[in-house]
């Protein structure tokens, strides 16, 4: 029997079919189109003798996986967000991260958007009512919702999908549209986005309705939590699309309840698929299972990149959107 001389590499969740023959084209892949959820351990038993590993977001690599798998060279994420790297870890292994940027910013931000129109309107509540048969009649506050247009959008995290939600606010329904960051943006790229940077106290205090677009880590964990919540309007509404950990999830559960903000509308939740159930109580937010880049087109890119990430850097040498480029050889 021939032994092959293609790189072996790990593909660790059900991918597109399509996807998966390009990969196969270049690389000995062990697939999981079963899409089983596998434990950390049955994780590191399947990478041994691997060199790439195609990733979605959630496995964790970090020392202890690096160290039990030395083989490995590239972990390839799927999504844009990578808190699942330990990435100081993998650059002291030699051991390159790549994510998917860019491919789902339109795409994320039109989701968003629409979270925020839900949220204020009341859509979710409104469905539910009518879908318990609960409609009787006409009233004139029936489902009262706040204002979008000429309202202040607020964001927190100015990246390309905030500017991306600014656009949309500020062009598209005539919202006033502050924002914090943590470096604030150049002149041409406020302008662009119709965007002023204020102080976070400011930008709490002054929302109609808050979009949380920042990165998830150690320094932005619970970024959001009961002070910041007590700053804001009691008719704010607050929107999560960046990830779970940024908000204390319980802290914004109470103040749902209390009424200390009006609503609010999650993509992403602490300890996620989990989602406190505090939350599953209160009818004043909408919830939805980590959706925002879930169109077919935008999935399919994502998963291109990734693809593209691996074959560039195992089989080229070159990888397109390296998160922590090597300077030492990877012969």
């Amino acid at each position: 029997m021939a032994i092959s001389t293609k790189p072996a590499i790990l593909v660790v969740r059900a991918i597109f079919p399509e996807v998966l023959a390009k990969l196969a084209q270049h690389f000995d892949v062990e697939s999981n189109q079963a899409d089983a959820l596998w434990t950390p351990e049955q994780l590191q038993a399947k990478l041994q003798g691997k060199q790439g590993v195609f990733t979605m977001g959630a496995e964790r690599i970090d020392a202890a996986v690096l160290a039990a798998c030395p083989s490995l060279k590239i972990c390839a994420n799927m999504t844009v967000g990578y808190n699942n790297f330990d990435l100081a870890a993998m650059t002291a292994a030699g051991v390159l991260g790549t994510n998917a940027p860019d491919v789902l910013t339109e795409t994320t931000a039109d989701f968003g958007f629409a979270l925020l129109m839900a949220t204020a309107r009341r859509i979710a509540e409104a469905e539910h009512f009518l879908r318990g048969g609960h409609w009787t009649r006409w009233s004139y506050d029936m489902f009262a919702g706040s204002e979008i247009h000429g309202s202040t959008l607020a964001i927190l995290g100015m990246g390309r999908i905030g500017q991306g939600i600014a656009r949309r606010g500020a062009l598209g329904f005539g919202m006033k549209v502050i924002y914090h960051n943590r470096s604030r943006l150049d002149a041409a790229t406020e302008a662009d986005c119709k965007a002023a940077f204020v102080g976070k106290d400011e930008l709490l205090q002054t929302a109609d309705h808050l979009v949380l677009v920042l990165p998830y880590s150690a320094q932005t964990h619970h970024t959001i939590s009961a002070a910041e919540l007590a700053q804001m309007k009691p008719t704010a509404t607050l929107i999560n699309i960046a990830r779970g950990g940024i908000v204390d999830d319980a802290a914004l559960a109470a103040a749902l309840r209390n009424k200390t903000i009006a609503a609010a509308g999650l993509d992403v939740f602490e300890g996620e698929p989990h989602v406190h159930p505090d939350l599953m109580t209160v009818p004043n937010v909408v919830l939805t299972p980590h959706i925002a880049s879930a169109t077919l087109g935008t999935r399919l890119a994502m998963a291109h990149l990734a693809a593209d990430n691996l074959i560039g850097y195992l089989i080229h040498g070159q990888a397109l959107t390296a998160l922590n480029p090597l300077s030492v050889s990877q012969d």
